[in-house]
């Protein structure tokens, strides 16, 4: 189970991504709506994984994920991009993030992408797939009912 931190400037976006994230098992230790309020929260929320907006008011995502890495070498920070911003997840990649999730999101995607990050990481989906088959493999033997009739 990670601590994950959203930042999007988008409410509606943090809340999809921030359900999603719980759907697989994980907890959100915070969200922001900026690169300035995410450099503010990182230290005090810890988390072990940080989704990260390309395009934001105040401070976009690039440059706030150049502040984290100065703050901690070792933060993981998946961005979150359009289709066209191609060149920015480049210049994202290089200043340090870990990798990136192309819109429109879904769980399956999101799952994806922390999996990349975190290769060793058991999310709900996995665990429920292994309780799928558990029982699919159990014999299950119920006793014979006498008839009493």
């Amino acid at each position: 189970m990670l601590k994950i931190f959203v930042v999007d400037d988008s409410l509606i976006m943090r809340r999809n991504i921030s359900k999603m994230i719980e759907s697989l098992g994980h907890i959100v230790v915070g969200e922001a709506k900026d690169g300035h309020e995410a450099i503010a929260l990182y230290r005090k929320l810890a988390p072990d994984l940080v989704t990260m907006d390309i395009t934001m008011p105040e401070m976009d995502g690039i440059s706030a994920v150049k502040e984290l890495k100065k703050i901690d070498k070792e933060a993981k920070i998946i961005m979150v991009t359009s289709h066209g911003q191609e060149e920015m997840v480049v210049d994202a990649i290089r200043s340090g993030a870990s990798g990136y999730l192309l819109k429109p999101i879904n769980i399956t995607k999101l799952r994806d992408s922390i999996r990349k990050v975190f290769p060793n990481i058991i999310d709900e989906t996995v665990l429920a797939h292994k309780e799928t088959i558990l029982l699919e493999s159990e014999e299950i033997i119920l006793p014979e009912i006498e008839d009493i009739s």
